[in-house]
């Protein structure tokens, strides 16, 4: 029986951001339109996936404060859940982290080192590979939450019971990248093209080592679904 997958996608781009993670995501899934307010009725999924956004996780609008709130909720039901980029800083929020701006981009292919052992990152290099782009970051993390991984612009993944955030883009192609970075007027013409000139197919095969976490996310909503089974029984 195939998992079933809630996808929140926060993104502005809509198509571009469904296509990425429904090409990653070996599971049934459900695409719910959140920046319009659409999200799910309830909790009946194996997992929830959030996507990255154009949008602050700290901005007062009503569709970020429903979104916060209903990933607070599927936590407290242990509901798996999986936050990426804007997701990651959601999930950060509806735990108790704190979400900043950081006054500056990272963006590009960079290096994010693992800091400790965990099932999302098996078959994962402690040093890996991923593109990044982002303004904000979790700068205080959930109470009793657990870092995963950091580089020098701070935290890159962390967990709390059943879920999960990672700031980088493992659901990226070549294409998206390029997209995202001629789309920042906020960098300088040679910020892009530093940018755009490391988009090539080294860097690519090298990111694609992080897209297992897909998987992997899969791998532990599926145990989580047994023992939920198991203890139904």
């Amino acid at each position: 029986m195939s998992l079933r997958v809630a996808l929140l996608n926060a993104a502005h781009d809509g198509s571009r951001t469904a296509r990425n993670f429904q090409r990653e995501i070996d599971a049934a899934l459900t695409e719910f339109d959140a920046v319009d307010g659409d999200l799910p009725g309830g909790f009946d999924f194996d997992g929830i996936v959030v996507t990255g956004s154009r949008s602050s996780v700290y901005w007062e609008e009503p569709w970020i404060d429903g979104l916060v709130e209903y990933v607070a909720a599927a936590a407290e039901r242990d509901v798996p859940i999986l936050g990426v980029c804007f997701g990651h800083q959601v999930v950060a929020e509806a735990l108790g982290g704190t979400v900043e701006g950081m006054g500056e981009y990272e963006i590009g292919y960079r290096t994010v080192s693992r800091t400790t052992e965990d099932a999302l990152f098996t078959g994962i290099d402690r040093d890996f590979t991923v593109f990044t782009t982002h303004s904000d970051a979790v700068t205080a993390l959930p109470p009793g939450a657990d870092l995963l991984a950091e580089n020098d612009y701070g935290v890159h993944a962390f967990k709390k019971g059943s879920a999960y955030g990672v700031q980088f883009h493992p659901e990226y192609d070549t294409e998206t990248a390029e997209h995202i970075t001629n789309s920042k007027d906020a960098l300088s013409d040679e910020r892009k093209a530093e940018v755009l000139g490391g988009i090539n197919a080294e860097n690519f095969e090298a990111a694609c080592e992080a897209k297992r976490l897909f998987d992997n996310f899969l791998a532990l909503a599926d145990g989580a679904r047994d023992l939920q089974v198991a203890s139904d029984d």
